[in-house]
């Protein structure tokens, strides 16, 4: 029987992670036509489809998933023991993956990971950003960022932040146009910025005040599902948006972005670094670990 080698196993896991048999090669430092081979020639000996392919996209097949979320923790384990014989258990070395909503790395960059990154130059770090929640171990990250509520059960969690809050807010001149709402059902009567969600749906704006809550289906003048974008859109007066506090900071102190209907947005869980507390920590994720609670106690 042909033994499955380890790049076949990292060449699946890049391609799940990726999407794309390019992607996988262009971070594995090898050719398309090289990942797309072992794919296939791992398929052949498995006797089942792992992918399906068109011209467009690249997706796992219902078998593949299941295949990619048991040698997922198996691979990490193998790589983590190769890591340590090579550099000790306690020196952090390789790649720190780590997935996250989009805006938090802009967030933490300074903060967090450019301290890490001087404190261990041995680690390269390798942030991925997207609003989908996945299964970190599966698809091969160290650890995951998401807000608290968000951080499935059965991880272990570290505060990476204090509580946040998301604000109605638009512009000066837009709301010298369009009248400053007073209640929630004002917002009727405006244009907003909608966040498309990862599962295609418009987020509906959550909002409570002295126990009263209310989940607004607003008019949506324009949609987009990156942060940035929104607040870009918001800012240039095209409607009014719903965003969190701590990614429009300096837009708040400047005044360029004013707070509207602030009793009705309330606070809730920050931000946290979380992973697998059923699998082997590798030293390069202690380390990060470490650092946050050093953070951390700091600023007490």
């Amino acid at each position: 029987m042909h033994r499955t080698g380890m790049t076949e196993l990292e060449v699946v896991l890049a391609v799940a992670r990726r999407r794309s048999f390019r992607g996988a090669a262009l971070e594995l430092g090898m050719s398309t036509t090289a990942a797309s081979s072992a794919v296939a020639g791992l398929e052949a000996r498995l006797k089942v489809r792992l992918f399906n392919r068109s011209t467009r996209s690249v997706s796992l097949t219902d078998a593949g998933q299941r295949y990619v979320e048991r040698i997922a923790p198996a691979l990490a384990e193998i790589q983590s023991a190769g890591e340590e014989a090579g550099t000790g258990p306690d020196t952090p070395s390789g790649t720190l993956r780590i997935n996250a909503p989009q805006g938090a790395a802009l967030l933490l960059l300074e903060s967090l990971f450019s301290r890490y990154a001087q404190r261990h130059p041995q680690v390269r770090i390798d942030i991925v950003s997207e609003s989908r929640l996945i299964d970190i171990v599966a698809e091969g990250f160290d650890a995951g960022i998401r807000l608290a509520e968000s951080v499935p059960q059965d991880m272990i969690a570290v505060p990476l932040s204090g509580d946040f809050r998301m604000l109605v807010v638009a512009t000066p001149e837009y709301l010298k146009r369009h009248g400053t709402p007073r209640h929630p059902r004002d917002l009727l009567a405006h244009q907003s910025i909608g966040m498309r969600m990862s599962h295609g749906g418009i987020y509906h704006w959550e909002m409570e005040h002295n126990g009263q809550k209310l989940q607004m289906d607003l008019p949506v003048r324009m949609a987009l599902n990156e942060l940035p974008a929104i607040k870009q859109a918001v800012l240039l007066g095209l409607g009014i948006g719903f965003i969190t506090e701590w990614f429009i900071t300096e837009e708040l102190k400047s005044g360029a972005l004013k707070p509207v209907l602030v009793p009705w947005c309330p606070s809730f869980g920050g931000l946290r670094l979380y992973y697998s507390g059923h699998r082997f920590v590798p030293a390069r994720l202690r380390a990060l670990i470490h650092l946050v609670h050093e953070l951390r106690l700091a600023q007490n």
